[in-house]
């Protein structure tokens, strides 16, 4: 049985521990005040960044998911954008992830949300393996300049 809510203050340690893990996994240098001002955006009413946590049955966080609404001009519509998606490796497989993005979903439907978008690396060939079972993969190539 999973459980999938927004975090409270005391979800802190457990939300960071996954947080500090999804870091690892992407080889992104994260430090203690980045994931802080992170954390203060999730309890910021007028900051666009949200956030859904996934408890096993013990209540354990095993997942999280950072989110927010986009504006999409060409459609002149609003779209939802999945910034960050992670389940504790020891609790892969137990449909967290797919659970958090139908929250997500959800979510989107609520407020007639016309897309939930994401991107993944090439290689995190397991979670393109689950992505592939709920969404379309697209044919867009993202670019960056880093500032």
């Amino acid at each position: 049985m999973l459980t999938i809510r927004p975090p409270q203050a005391s979800d802190h340690a457990a939300w960071d521990a996954l947080y500090q893990g999804y870091a690892r996994f992407y080889q992104v240098e994260q430090t203690a005040e980045m994931r802080g001002r992170v954390w203060g955006w999730l309890f910021d009413a007028t900051h666009a960044c949200q956030c859904l946590m996934a408890f096993d049955a013990t209540g354990k966080a095993i997942g999280l998911a950072h989110f927010r609404a986009f504006a999409r001009p060409l459609s002149a519509t609003t779209g939802g954008f999945l910034d960050d998606l992670f389940v504790d490796p020891e609790a892969r497989g137990d449909q967290a992830g797919t659970r958090l993005v139908e929250a997500i979903k959800a979510y989107g439907v609520e407020r007639n949300w016309s897309v939930i978008r994401w991107i993944t690396a090439d290689n995190n060939y397991r979670a393109r393996s689950a992505y592939d079972k709920i969404a379309t993969r697209t044919a867009w190539i993202t670019y960056d300049i880093k500032l």
